[in-house]
């Protein structure tokens, strides 16, 4: 980047550069060339603030993933298109982070809206409303707080968002928003992350759209499990899923079965529309995770080692895998399935079907419908059911 440019015109260029991929709201668009990211970013240069990276604000000395983080510039512009947030809007925002969020939907709502953060983490409620004192955004409301309690006192809200992963809808939020409203959120199901964006129907939330993303999760779910399977390969799995990591006891030991299907991808092509697919009518869609270690050790190298869509019944499992075979095609990679373990082949099978299923149409996203656990199920669509702690979720195409 060119060092004589000024902060403003990096920010500029920054949004330039995101709406080149993705028409934004004007009123998003405007927004994020107001608000100086920079300065919700203290310590950091200056200028590294306008690069479409996150920033770790929080370390996390319990684990490799940060306690909070600045999210990805284009994410955000992405959530907010989602969000559809209007002029006068109250917005409840789940996870402060640095403030600058807050900072985007206080310039979209105006003075007659109003923005509320909340934030379970003092340090970054406190990081967040210096920020934003600091920045000219008195009147945004941070609260330290778990951010899954909402804030009740300030309801009802129009919209709704949250920037931690979410593994549930909690029940304190459904009474907090307006009949009508939206709520974004990134939701996770089978191992994967979507940034969903909901309207409340009465006692219903209706998908209008589903991006991928990935967010730090928010502290107080623990609806996902993990286990080893072996040294460097684990499995993320949720709870309601059959998994017994016992019975993957030496799964690896043999050679997996491939299992190829005709469908192919072009080297930079998204294919996490795989996964999404898979989960709306399969309940043994899990994460796997396979370290450089694993690999080396001889483990068929997954399509993404860090988080591919794997299968798991009983000893067995299949998980995607690509093979470059044309170099000069347009889509020289083609998909399929590794399975290990007595029933590998088979469900290898299982995921070429899923994987061919989304190849024949690559743009289609299911509906999500969500409702309170143990509402009343009448009329809700067929679909593919899925039962976490404080909702059902149906899936359906």
């Amino acid at each position: 980047m060119d060092d004589t440019l000024t902060l403003d015109e990096r920010r500029n260029l920054l949004v330039d550069r995101i709406t080149s991929g993705r028409a934004l709201p004007k009123s998003v668009e405007r927004a994020m060339r107001t608000v100086a990211r920079h300065r919700h970013l203290p310590g950091l240069e200056p200028s590294k603030a306008y690069t479409d990276e996150a920033v770790s604000i929080k370390e996390n000395p319990d684990g490799p993933l940060p306690l909070s983080l600045a999210s990805v510039p284009s994410i955000v512009a992405m959530m907010l298109t989602q969000l559809d947030a209007q002029t006068g809007d109250f917005v409840l925002e789940v996870g402060a982070g640095t403030g600058y969020n807050a900072a985007l939907l206080a310039e979209i709502v105006g003075q007659d809206g109003k923005v509320v953060t909340v934030d379970i983490e003092p340090n970054v409620a406190l990081h967040a409303r210096t920020a934003l004192n600091s920045t000219g955004y008195t009147h945004v409301t941070v609260i330290e707080r778990d951010g899954l309690k909402g804030a009740p006192e300030h309801a009802p809200f129009q919209r709704m968002i949250a920037t931690v992963g979410l593994w549930d809808i909690p029940h304190a939020w459904w009474g907090q928003l307006d009949d009508g409203g939206q709520l974004v959120l990134p939701l996770r199901w089978r191992g994967q992350t979507r940034s969903v964006s909901l309207t409340r129907h009465g006692n219903r939330f209706v998908s209008t759209g589903m991006e991928l993303c990935g967010f730090v999760p928010i502290i107080g779910q623990d609806g996902e499990k993990t286990s080893e399977l072996a040294d460097g390969i684990r499995v993320h799995y949720d709870q309601d899923q059959a998994v017994d990591p016992g019975q993957l006891t030496g799964v690896f030991s043999g050679p997996p079965a491939e299992v190829w299907s005709e469908t192919r991808v072009g080297g930079q092509e998204p294919f996490d529309g795989v996964w999404l697919r898979a989960t709306v009518s399969d309940d043994t869609v899990c994460r796997l995770e396979v370290t450089k270690e694993a690999l080396d050790a001889g483990v068929r190298r997954p399509a993404i080692p860090v988080r591919s869509p794997a299968l798991v019944v009983g000893g067995s499992i299949a998980y995607l895998i690509l093979q470059r075979e044309d170099a000069d095609a347009e889509r020289p990679w083609r998909m399929g399935a590794a399975g290990y373990g007595p029933d590998g082949a088979h469900l290898a099978r299982d995921l070429v079907e899923h994987i061919d299923a989304w190849g024949a149409d690559r743009e289609a996203v299911p509906t999500m419908t969500i409702i309170p656990a143990g509402a009343v199920s009448d009329g809700l669509p067929a679909g593919h059911a899925i039962t976490k702690t404080e909702t059902a979720i149906v899936l359906t195409y």
